[in-house]
């Protein structure tokens, strides 16, 4: 830090010695009077910095966040002064914190979040209950801070913003078990600091209250109440239910786009209207849209590219025109303050970081990365050091003290961070090869309408339908991560016939009636045997992958002992599913499931070839049952891989399973109606 001091005072000296800083300013009030006013020339400038910024950092291997940060302070009041703290740029910014709270929780995996719930309330008061009481220590005692100063330092210490996120995103390793468990834990840390704030407001304000307003403070506090009601039902409850709405309506990617802004900013505002801060109305609209917004989607790579491209760089353009450098040097008590609450906060949040390895056996890089997630602070620290300004608790030099505490450790955060993340992605990217490595997949779906005369869809418009169905199929193999498809089109079942029979490869069949993103829950019908299957894992991967993708509950219809190889595979290590499970002795039983499908509901129907151990002749009769029963729903007919011969098909041959009693009554009546059929033909 003292290095970066002496080096920020050395440029400043050397370009006031060349009359840089007099020049600069000179040609821009001279050629561009109105500059600091053009809301034009603000966005060509800052657009400008958005696109040089991270071409710079990559060659100098700096992170793009620093980059960022450090380009506002050049443009700021305290350097060039040619852009002040513009209100367009301030509004921008805070849309671009809302983006990263809300896009760090619509990328949580529902599914171990669940799983790891727990865990993430036990990181969350660690994170918190650590640096805030070593910050009320070393306020109260080392900086001699009275005690309402010391509690909201505490809180600003045990607070932390998910400021390095989008590293993590980008380098594609946010399902990873440490970030899902951080980032639960932010959830935590934010509502407890938030908490001591306002305790700290209502102990002000009762200081000045008189006795006869008592009262009017408990109606206060039953409004309180009320209003955080109304966020939490309004943003956890209404709002999905709204979006899933309008995406079944609408499938215009813009108006899917522009609901999703909708829906992060009306959140923040309510968020606000009851007394919370707006980046955590962000998060938990995140939380609450996530099943709606799978990380593979077109929908939430428009998201993510929008966020980091625009509104994330414009916050942390914003967060460098703040600061102050001058502040830093024209006394020492702003230094002083500045090196305690930095070492305070680092020393509290490497402590819980560890307590997190040691907990819950994390690697040395995955512990680096929940400290580099942990310890970068922002919009919190930000809010509760100017409310504490405004209300008179911290003196001016300590809000300058966080600013500079919020620049070293983002600074820091993002170098730990981005080379945390590097590691931990190139380890999961080696094992995805390894699991992936000889898996192909043959996707395809059923033309439903074929050009005739007579046919509604005609040149054009059938040609479009192609497209949407391809589209949606590409869509599936990015969302269930298959790495070597072949996408083909099919005119009936009886060419998806010819294809599984023609072909050893996985085969997909799918029906899309609604968006996929809509989907709430999957129904998968397993027959028996199918665990003897040579590709059963994979296939059980394949649901694995679209449950965790879509954050959709599953639902697994199988007979009991094929219940018991599902449940070891749910419950391995490092691919947990939670699911549920129902009985279905034989596929005779299978009609059951158009009784107990619902809306939002996916039916996927894992099938085999014949001459395999999980094969049944009603596998026959499944276009019928789709058909018949099904074309309301989205449903995914699933071939495993097969061998073509060897000793692997001599062992499946001899585990055929032997017919059921129904199942021989009812062939016995299919081939008398056949024969009456036939007789009634040859007259």
């Amino acid at each position: 830090m003292y290095l970066y001091l002496r080096m920020c005072i050395f440029c400043r000296t050397f370009a006031e010695k060349l009359k840089i800083y007099y020049i600069v300013n000179d040609i821009t009030l001279y050629l561009l009077p109105n500059m600091t006013l053009s809301p034009l020339l603000i966005l060509t400038l800052v657009i400008g910095i958005i696109w040089f910024v991270p071409l710079v950092c990559r060659k100098i291997h700096v992170p793009s966040i620093v980059g960022f940060i450090l380009a506002g302070i050049a443009i700021g009041p305290s350097v060039l002064n040619i852009v002040g703290e513009n209100s367009t740029i301030k509004l921008l910014g805070s849309l671009g914190m809302l983006y990263i709270m809300f896009q760090s929780g619509s990328e949580i995996d529902i599914n171990d979040f669940k799983q790891y719930k727990y865990r993430s309330l036990f990181f969350g008061l660690c994170t918190f209950v650590i640096p805030f009481g070593l910050g009320i220590i070393t306020s109260r005692y080392l900086l001699g801070f009275g005690w309402l100063s010391s509690l909201l330092l505490g809180a600003m210490y045990g607070s932390h913003t998910l400021m390095t996120y989008p590293i993590v995103s980008r380098y594609g390793v946010q399902k990873n078990v440490a970030v899902n468990i951080t980032v639960g834990g932010t959830l935590w840390a934010i509502t407890l600091s938030l908490i001591v704030l306002a305790i700290a407001e209502a102990t002000i304000g009762e200081e000045h209250l008189a006795i006869d307003d008592k009262t009017l403070a408990m109606s206060d506090c039953l409004w309180a109440i009320g209003k955080l009601t109304i966020f939490l039902v309004s943003v956890l409850w209404l709002f999905p239910r709204f979006v899933r709405m309008l995406f079944k309506r609408y499938r215009d990617p813009i108006s899917e786009f522009m609901v999703i802004m909708l829906m992060m900013v009306g959140s923040a505002l309510l968020a606000d209207f009851a007394g919370l801060e707006g980046i955590l109305g962000a998060f938990v609209c995140g939380v609450s849209l996530n099943r709606l917004l799978p990380n593979r989607s077109p929908l939430m790579n428009r998201i993510t590219f929008v966020g980091n491209s625009i509104f994330v760089p414009l916050f942390l353009i914003s967060v460098g025109i703040m600061i102050d450098i001058h502040a830093f040097w024209s006394g020492w008590a702003t230094l002083l303050i500045a090196v305690a609450m930095i070492t305070t906060k680092l020393i509290g949040k490497s402590i819980s970081a560890w307590i997190a390895q040691a907990v819950f056996h994390f690697s040395k890089h995955e512990r680096q990365l929940v400290f580099g997630l942990s310890h970068a602070t922002a919009a919190g620290t930000l809010a509760i050091a100017t409310i504490a300004y405004q209300m008179g608790i911290l003196s001016a030099e300590v809000l300058n003290a966080s600013v500079l505490m919020i620049l070293l450790l983002c600074t820091t955060a993002s170098f730990i961070s981005e080379h945390a993340a590097k590691e931990i992605a190139l380890q999961e990217s080696a094992k995805l090869e390894a699991d992936h490595e000889d898996d192909y997949w043959l996707l395809t779906s059923i033309n439903e309408e074929k050009p005739t005369l007579n046919s509604p869809l005609k040149g054009g418009e059938f040609s479009k339908a192609i497209g949407e169905r391809r589209e949606a199929l590409k869509e599936i193999a990015e969302l269930a991560s298959l790495d070597n498809i072949e996408i083909k089109q099919s005119a009936d079942w009886q060419d998806v016939s010819n294809m599984v029979e023609h072909t050893s490869k996985s085969v997909i069949v799918y029906h899309e009636a609604q968006p996929i993103n809509t989907i709430s829950r999957l129904v998968v019908a397993v027959p028996r045997y199918a665990e003897k299957e040579r590709d059963f894992i994979t296939c059980f991967g394949l649901v694995r992958r679209l449950a965790g993708e879509l954050g959709a509950k599953v639902v697994f219809y199988a007979h009991p002992d094929t219940q018991v190889a599902l449940q070891a595979m749910c419950r391995r290590p490092g691919k947990y599913l939670r699911a549920s499970f129902r009985n279905m002795e034989g596929w005779e039983e299978i009609g059951i499931l158009s009784q107990t499908i619902m809306e939002n509901d996916m039916l996927i129907l894992l099938s085999s070839r014949k001459s395999t151990a999980s094969y049944h002749p009603l596998f026959e009769d499944i276009p019928t049952m789709l058909m018949e029963h099904f074309t309301r729903y989205n449903s995914m007919v699933v071939y495993p891989e097969q061998l073509t011969g060897g000793p692997d098909m001599d062992t499946l041959l001899m585990e055929i399973p032997p017919a059921s009693k129904t199942w021989s009554m009812i062939t016995r009546i299919k081939r008398s109606v056949k024969d009456i059929l036939r007789l009634e033909k040859n007259e």
